[in-house]
Protein backbone atom coordinates (compact mmCIF):
# COMPACT_ATOMS: atom_id res chain seq x y z
CA UNK A 1 0.00 0.00 0.00
CA UNK A 2 1.25 3.49 -0.91
CA UNK A 3 0.86 5.95 1.98
CA UNK A 4 0.26 9.58 1.02
CA UNK A 5 1.34 12.26 3.47
CA UNK A 6 -0.62 15.26 4.70
CA UNK A 7 0.78 18.81 4.34
CA UNK A 8 1.49 18.72 8.08
CA UNK A 9 3.48 15.49 7.77
CA UNK A 10 5.44 16.85 4.81
CA UNK A 11 6.24 20.01 6.76
CA UNK A 12 7.61 17.90 9.62
CA UNK A 13 9.69 15.82 7.19
CA UNK A 14 10.97 19.06 5.66
CA UNK A 15 12.27 20.12 9.08
CA UNK A 16 14.05 16.78 9.41
CA UNK A 17 15.43 17.33 5.93
CA UNK A 18 16.82 20.72 6.95
CA UNK A 19 18.80 19.06 9.73
CA UNK A 20 20.10 16.36 7.41
CA UNK A 21 21.06 18.93 4.77
CA UNK A 22 22.98 20.96 7.37
CA UNK A 23 24.96 17.86 8.35
CA UNK A 24 25.91 17.18 4.74
CA UNK A 25 26.91 20.84 4.31
CA UNK A 26 29.17 20.53 7.35
CA UNK A 27 30.84 17.43 5.89
CA UNK A 28 32.11 19.47 2.92
CA UNK A 29 34.88 20.93 5.09
CA UNK A 30 35.25 18.01 7.46
CA UNK A 31 36.17 15.41 4.84
CA UNK A 32 39.87 15.56 3.94
CA UNK A 33 42.82 13.20 3.51
CA UNK A 34 43.80 11.43 6.71
CA UNK A 35 40.39 11.16 8.37
CA UNK A 36 38.61 7.83 8.61
CA UNK A 37 35.11 6.59 7.99
CA UNK A 38 34.73 6.17 11.74
CA UNK A 39 35.66 9.84 12.18
CA UNK A 40 32.75 10.68 9.86
CA UNK A 41 30.45 8.34 11.77
CA UNK A 42 31.28 9.92 15.13
CA UNK A 43 31.09 13.47 13.74
CA UNK A 44 27.66 12.83 12.21
CA UNK A 45 26.32 11.23 15.40
CA UNK A 46 27.47 14.26 17.38
CA UNK A 47 25.71 16.66 14.99
CA UNK A 48 22.51 14.62 15.03
CA UNK A 49 22.46 14.73 18.82
CA UNK A 50 23.04 18.49 18.83
CA UNK A 51 19.99 18.93 16.59
CA UNK A 52 17.81 16.61 18.67
CA UNK A 53 17.72 13.95 15.95
CA UNK A 54 18.47 10.24 16.04
CA UNK A 55 20.00 7.90 13.41
CA UNK A 56 17.10 5.94 11.93
CA UNK A 57 19.25 3.36 10.15
CA UNK A 58 21.22 2.37 13.26
CA UNK A 59 19.78 -0.99 14.23
CA UNK A 60 17.70 -1.26 11.06
CA UNK A 61 17.70 -4.98 10.15
CA UNK A 62 20.80 -5.31 12.31
CA UNK A 63 22.83 -2.50 10.71
CA UNK A 64 25.23 -1.20 13.38
CA UNK A 65 26.05 2.33 12.26
CA UNK A 66 24.47 5.78 11.91
CA UNK A 67 25.99 6.27 8.46
CA UNK A 68 26.98 4.32 5.40
CA UNK A 69 30.43 5.42 4.19
CA UNK A 70 31.14 3.81 0.82
CA UNK A 71 34.54 4.33 -0.82
CA UNK A 72 35.51 4.21 -4.52
CA UNK A 73 34.12 0.94 -5.99
CA UNK A 74 31.70 0.45 -3.09
CA UNK A 75 28.23 1.26 -4.42
CA UNK A 76 26.35 1.49 -1.14
CA UNK A 77 26.06 0.31 2.47
CA UNK A 78 29.78 0.60 3.18
CA UNK A 79 30.68 0.27 6.86
CA UNK A 80 32.52 3.20 8.50
CA UNK A 81 36.08 1.96 9.10
CA UNK A 82 39.31 3.01 10.80
CA UNK A 83 41.18 3.01 7.47
CA UNK A 84 42.40 6.50 6.56
CA UNK A 85 40.91 8.17 3.49
CA UNK A 86 43.48 9.30 0.98
CA UNK A 87 43.80 12.00 -1.66
CA UNK A 88 41.67 11.11 -4.68
CA UNK A 89 39.20 8.83 -2.92
CA UNK A 90 35.53 9.13 -3.86
CA UNK A 91 33.23 8.57 -0.91
CA UNK A 92 29.48 8.42 -0.48
CA UNK A 93 27.93 9.30 2.89
CA UNK A 94 24.34 8.06 3.27
CA UNK A 95 22.19 8.65 6.34
CA UNK A 96 18.60 8.71 7.53
CA UNK A 97 17.59 10.87 10.47
CA UNK A 98 14.55 10.82 12.70
CA UNK A 99 13.46 14.20 14.06
CA UNK A 100 10.52 13.89 16.42
CA UNK A 101 9.18 10.92 14.48
CA UNK A 102 9.70 12.38 10.99
CA UNK A 103 12.28 10.90 8.63
CA UNK A 104 14.64 12.30 6.00
CA UNK A 105 17.05 10.35 3.81
CA UNK A 106 19.94 11.72 1.75
CA UNK A 107 23.25 10.49 0.35
CA UNK A 108 25.96 12.82 -0.92
CA UNK A 109 29.26 12.16 -2.66
CA UNK A 110 32.53 13.84 -1.71
CA UNK A 111 35.97 13.90 -3.22
CA UNK A 112 38.78 13.52 -0.72
CA UNK A 113 41.05 16.38 -1.76
CA UNK A 114 41.08 17.42 -5.40
CA UNK A 115 39.21 14.99 -7.67
CA UNK A 116 40.65 13.50 -10.82
CA UNK A 117 38.99 14.47 -14.10
CA UNK A 118 37.27 11.06 -14.18
CA UNK A 119 35.86 11.45 -10.68
CA UNK A 120 34.74 15.01 -11.32
CA UNK A 121 32.83 13.98 -14.43
CA UNK A 122 31.26 11.03 -12.63
CA UNK A 123 30.16 13.28 -9.77
CA UNK A 124 28.78 15.92 -12.14
CA UNK A 125 26.83 13.40 -14.21
CA UNK A 126 25.42 11.61 -11.16
CA UNK A 127 24.25 14.84 -9.55
CA UNK A 128 22.68 16.02 -12.80
CA UNK A 129 20.98 12.63 -13.14
CA UNK A 130 19.44 13.15 -9.70
CA UNK A 131 17.97 16.48 -10.74
CA UNK A 132 16.72 15.11 -14.05
CA UNK A 133 14.90 12.45 -12.04
CA UNK A 134 13.46 15.07 -9.71
CA UNK A 135 12.36 17.19 -12.67
CA UNK A 136 10.43 14.19 -14.02
CA UNK A 137 8.69 13.68 -10.67
CA UNK A 138 5.71 15.84 -11.55
CA UNK A 139 2.18 15.32 -10.32
CA UNK A 140 0.41 13.01 -12.79
CA UNK A 141 3.60 11.50 -14.21
CA UNK A 142 4.57 7.91 -13.52
CA UNK A 143 7.42 6.21 -11.65
CA UNK A 144 8.87 5.07 -14.98
CA UNK A 145 9.28 8.68 -16.10
CA UNK A 146 11.80 9.21 -13.29
CA UNK A 147 13.91 6.17 -14.15
CA UNK A 148 13.75 6.85 -17.88
CA UNK A 149 14.99 10.43 -17.44
CA UNK A 150 17.91 9.23 -15.32
CA UNK A 151 18.90 6.21 -17.43
CA UNK A 152 18.84 7.94 -20.82
CA UNK A 153 20.98 10.82 -19.55
CA UNK A 154 23.53 8.65 -17.71
CA UNK A 155 24.02 6.19 -20.55
CA UNK A 156 24.41 9.01 -23.07
CA UNK A 157 27.31 10.24 -20.91
CA UNK A 158 29.02 6.83 -21.11
CA UNK A 159 28.20 5.59 -17.61
CA UNK A 160 25.82 2.93 -16.25
CA UNK A 161 22.96 2.96 -13.74
CA UNK A 162 22.89 0.42 -10.90
CA UNK A 163 19.79 -1.79 -11.08
CA UNK A 164 19.92 -3.73 -7.82
CA UNK A 165 19.44 -0.73 -5.50
CA UNK A 166 16.66 1.77 -6.00
CA UNK A 167 14.70 4.60 -4.42
CA UNK A 168 11.60 4.09 -2.28
CA UNK A 169 8.75 5.65 -0.42
CA UNK A 170 9.58 6.94 3.05
CA UNK A 171 7.82 8.01 6.26
CA UNK A 172 6.75 7.02 8.81
CA UNK A 173 8.96 3.97 8.20
CA UNK A 174 12.28 3.86 6.38
CA UNK A 175 11.34 1.81 3.30
CA UNK A 176 7.83 2.02 1.93
CA UNK A 177 6.10 1.54 -1.40
CA UNK A 178 6.49 2.51 -4.16
CA UNK A 179 9.85 1.30 -5.41
CA UNK A 180 11.61 3.95 -7.50
CA UNK A 181 14.03 2.41 -10.06
CA UNK A 182 16.57 4.69 -11.72
CA UNK A 183 16.01 3.02 -15.08
CA UNK A 184 12.99 1.98 -17.10
CA UNK A 185 10.31 3.05 -19.54
CA UNK A 186 8.55 6.39 -19.58
CA UNK A 187 4.81 6.19 -18.96
CA UNK A 188 5.06 2.96 -16.94
CA UNK A 189 4.53 2.32 -13.24
CA UNK A 190 2.48 3.93 -10.50
CA UNK A 191 1.00 7.39 -11.00
CA UNK A 192 2.65 10.16 -8.92
CA UNK A 193 0.00 11.56 -6.59
CA UNK A 194 -0.06 14.61 -4.36
CA UNK A 195 1.32 13.76 -0.93
CA UNK A 196 3.64 11.00 -2.10
CA UNK A 197 7.10 11.22 -0.50
CA UNK A 198 9.92 9.25 -2.12
CA UNK A 199 13.67 9.10 -2.40
CA UNK A 200 15.45 9.46 -5.72
CA UNK A 201 19.00 8.17 -5.35
CA UNK A 202 20.77 7.17 -8.57
CA UNK A 203 23.95 5.12 -8.21
CA UNK A 204 26.11 5.57 -11.30
CA UNK A 205 29.17 3.49 -12.26
CA UNK A 206 32.07 4.09 -14.62
CA UNK A 207 31.89 0.51 -15.88
CA UNK A 208 29.30 -2.24 -15.53
CA UNK A 209 26.14 -1.59 -13.53
CA UNK A 210 26.35 -5.04 -11.99
CA UNK A 211 27.28 -5.41 -8.34
CA UNK A 212 28.69 -8.02 -6.00
CA UNK A 213 28.21 -8.34 -2.26
CA UNK A 214 30.96 -8.30 0.36
CA UNK A 215 31.16 -11.04 2.96
CA UNK A 216 29.60 -8.70 5.54
CA UNK A 217 26.26 -9.14 3.75
CA UNK A 218 25.72 -5.39 3.46
CA UNK A 219 28.31 -3.68 1.30
CA UNK A 220 27.76 -3.80 -2.46
CA UNK A 221 30.55 -2.94 -4.87
CA UNK A 222 31.01 -2.88 -8.64
CA UNK A 223 31.78 -6.23 -10.24
CA UNK A 224 34.60 -4.79 -12.36
CA UNK A 225 36.21 -2.57 -9.71
CA UNK A 226 35.05 0.61 -11.42
CA UNK A 227 34.11 3.72 -9.47
CA UNK A 228 30.59 4.33 -8.23
CA UNK A 229 28.89 7.58 -7.27
CA UNK A 230 25.55 8.43 -5.65
CA UNK A 231 23.43 11.46 -4.83
CA UNK A 232 20.05 11.23 -3.10
CA UNK A 233 17.24 13.54 -2.06
CA UNK A 234 13.94 12.96 -0.32
CA UNK A 235 11.17 14.70 -2.26
CA UNK A 236 7.43 15.30 -1.92
CA UNK A 237 5.02 15.37 -4.85
CA UNK A 238 2.98 18.60 -4.72
CA UNK A 239 0.71 20.60 -7.00
CA UNK A 240 3.51 23.14 -7.35
CA UNK A 241 5.99 20.49 -8.46
CA UNK A 242 8.48 18.24 -6.66
CA UNK A 243 9.56 19.68 -3.30
CA UNK A 244 13.09 18.74 -2.22
CA UNK A 245 12.92 18.10 1.53
CA UNK A 246 16.68 17.57 1.95
CA UNK A 247 17.79 20.58 -0.10
CA UNK A 248 21.21 21.99 0.79
CA UNK A 249 22.32 25.61 0.67
CA UNK A 250 23.51 26.61 -2.77
CA UNK A 251 21.22 24.20 -4.62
Amino acid sequence: MIILKSPREIEAMDKAGDVLAAIHESLRDFIKPGITGMDIEEYVEKLMKQHGATPEQKGYQGYEYSTCVSVNDEICHGFPREEQLKQGDLIKVDMVINLNGSLADSCWSYSVGEPTDEIQKLMDVTKEALYKGIEAAQLGNRIGDIGHAIQTYVEAEGFSVVREFIGHGIGPTLHEKPSVPHYGEAGKGSRLKEGLVITIEPMVNTGTWRSKMDDNGWTARTQDGGLSCQYEHTIAITKEGPQILTKQQGE
